[in-house]
């Protein structure tokens, strides 16, 4: 009895002392285990964890917003103006060459002329481009042969509100900077203009035909 009473003393000394321990752990606040990491003590707590991402990593909301794409609608023909006994209504500068480059800078040269002589220009285009075929007969032949081939660039700059005191003046100008090779026609806008600007269909002209 003597010997087994200091065995049962120790075991509840010992279950004594792990309570202690546990209780003192559970009271004690929790501090943030350490790394070592080289000679550095780096902390692993990861404060983050409990906070919320504020949309962290997201970008389509800086991107902007896209607008849904609207079907081209049908060109139609403005109201064309007549003008005046004191103004001309509309009326169109055509530049005709077969040099692009050229009718391309007189074009600009006449679009910035009217602009700095207080000229209302409402348009500014270029008209479909036309290949001529030129052929020759021989001497003694029946067949023709192709000789060359001539693409005709045309460019048209539209006005508006031309007096017609300063439309000599204009056109004296113009014709003064008219480069060499390069056609100047200047016309009143009709309807057959508009309808040179757009590609023909043959193919829905006859059905058309068909259906009246």
């Amino acid at each position: 009895m003597s010997a087994a009473l200091p065995k049962m003393l120790c075991l509840k000394n010992g279950a004594l002392l792990k309570q202690v321990l546990v209780l003192s752990r559970a009271a004690t606040p929790r501090e943030s285990p350490l790394c070592a990491a080289g000679d550095t003590l780096v902390s692993c707590h990861r404060h983050y964890r409990s906070r919320p991402t504020h949309g962290i990593g997201r970008y389509k909301y800086l991107l902007p917003k896209e607008i849904p794409k609207r079907k081209k609608d049908r060109v139609q023909m403005k109201e064309i103006d007549v003008g005046t006994e004191f103004e001309y209504g509309d009326v169109n500068i055509q530049m005709t060459s077969y040099d692009m480059c050229l009718v391309e800078h007189f074009a600009r040269y006449v679009h910035r002329l009217c602009n700095r002589l207080s000229v209302r220009v409402t348009e500014s285009y270029a008209m479909p481009t036309k290949t001529n075929e030129v052929l020759f007969l021989e001497e003694r032949g029946s067949k023709m042969q192709l000789d060359a081939v001539l693409t005709t660039h045309q460019r048209v700059v539209q006005i508006r509100g031309l007096s017609s005191t300063f439309a000599p003046i204009l056109l004296e100008i113009i014709q003064s900077s008219q480069p060499e090779g390069v056609h100047l026609l200047v016309k009143e806008h009709s309807e057959a203009d508009f309808k040179s600007r757009l590609k023909s269909r043959p193919e829905l002209e006859e059905l058309r035909a068909q259906m009246s």
